[in-house]
């Protein structure tokens, strides 16, 4: 008769472990996704950002690139130099604008942190939960 008690015991036990697992893995489920949702809006931002730098910087760019260019004329430098040396500014700017946005979107800050740590904490639940 302890035998039949013994064995619905264990299985009663083993159902409770399963259901918890069950519980704490879409716990994790539910985390990772409100994580992933706050990297997406991240990128969008980052984005936004991005388009919205890049059409405002030109003009001033254009304007700031003209000044430069009729300073050196001015200052006795041929015209093919002065626009050579305004173009070199400009990618100068650019390198540094596309430089910044791609810092924006690195992969290392948009991983789900958090997420990943949770789960490995799962695991090493679960690992002591069978044992």
């Amino acid at each position: 008769m302890s035998t039949k008690t013994d064995f619905r015991t264990i299985s009663h036990l083993f159902g409770d472990a399963m259901s918890q697992f069950a519980k704490l893995f879409q716990n994790e489920v539910d985390l990772a996704k409100a994580e992933l949702g706050e990297k997406v809006q991240q990128i969008g931002s980052a984005a936004g950002l991005i388009a919205a730098g890049a059409v405002l910087v030109i003009p001033a760019i254009v304007m700031a690139l003209f000044a430069l260019s009729a300073a050196l004329i001015a200052g006795g430098w041929s015209q093919p130099v002065a626009y050579l040396i305004s173009a070199i500014v400009a990618a100068v700017l650019a390198g540094i604008l596309f430089a910044v946005g791609m810092n924006r979107l690195d992969a290392r800050q948009l991983a789900p942190r958090e997420t990943l740590r949770q789960l490995e904490k799962d695991k090493d639940t679960v690992k002591g939960m069978v044992r």
